[in-house]
C-alpha cells in the first residue's frame, strides 16, 4: 500500500479470505439447499421457530446437571460446586530436597525459577511427601502439619505468607 493513501473508514475492507457469501436457502432443488432448505424432515428442528438453547448437548445430560452442587435450597448455595473451590499449587519435601543447596531461602519467586509453582498469582502450599535433610527456610501460603514438622525437624524454619 502506497504511503500517501489515506487509510479511513472508507476504503477498509475486510482481509482477503476471510468473509463468506450468505448460504441462500429454499432457492429451488437444484441449489442444494431446496425443499426442506437444509432441515431435514419433520421433527422440531424442522419447524418454524426451531433454535438450540445455549448449552443444548443433543439431548445428552448438560454440563450444568452433570456437574456436583453445593448442598442447600437455595439458588446461590446450589451452584455449581468448581467455582467455589480454592486453589493452591502443591510442592513436595522431596521436590525442595532435590532443587536447592542447604541453606536456601525458598520463596514463590525461587519456585518459579526451579520450574515448581510456575503459575503465577495461585497461591503454594508445601506438602509432606517424600524427605528432607537440609535446613532450609521456606516461605509459602500454606503448609501441610506433616511437611511444617519434617522442615523444623530438618532445622529449617516456615514463615506463611499472606495470599
Amino acid at each position: 500500500m502506497p504511503e500517501d493513501r489515506v487509510i479511513g473508514l472508507h476504503n477498509l475492507k475486510p482481509a482477503k479470505g476471510s468473509t463468506h457469501r450468505r448460504k441462500r436457502v429454499g432457492r429451488g432443488e437444484g441449489s442444494g439447499f431446496g425443499k426442506t432448505s437444509g432441515r431435514g424432515q419433520k421433527g422440531a428442528g424442522s419447524r418454524a421457530g426451531a433454535k438450540d438453547r445455549a448449552g443444548f448437548e443433543g439431548g445428552q445430560n448438560p454440563i450444568q446437571i452433570r456437574m456436583r452442587k453445593l448442598r442447600g435450597p437455595h439458588m446461590k448455595k446450589s451452584m455449581p460446586f468448581e467455582k467455589f473451590r480454592t486453589h493452591t499449587q502443591p510442592v513436595n519435601l522431596k521436590d525442595l530436597e532435590g532443587r536447592f543447596d542447604k541453606g536456601a531461602e525458598i520463596t514463590p519467586d525461587s519456585l518459579r525459577a526451579a520450574g515448581l509453582a510456575t503459575r503465577a498469582g495461585v497461591p503454594v502450599k508445601v506438602l509432606g511427601q517424600g524427605e528432607i535433610t537440609k535446613a532450609l527456610t521456606v516461605h509459602a501460603h500454606a503448609f501441610s502439619a506433616t511437611a511444617r514438622d519434617m522442615i523444623e525437624a530438618a532445622g529449617g524454619s516456615v514463615h506463611v505468607l499472606d495470599s
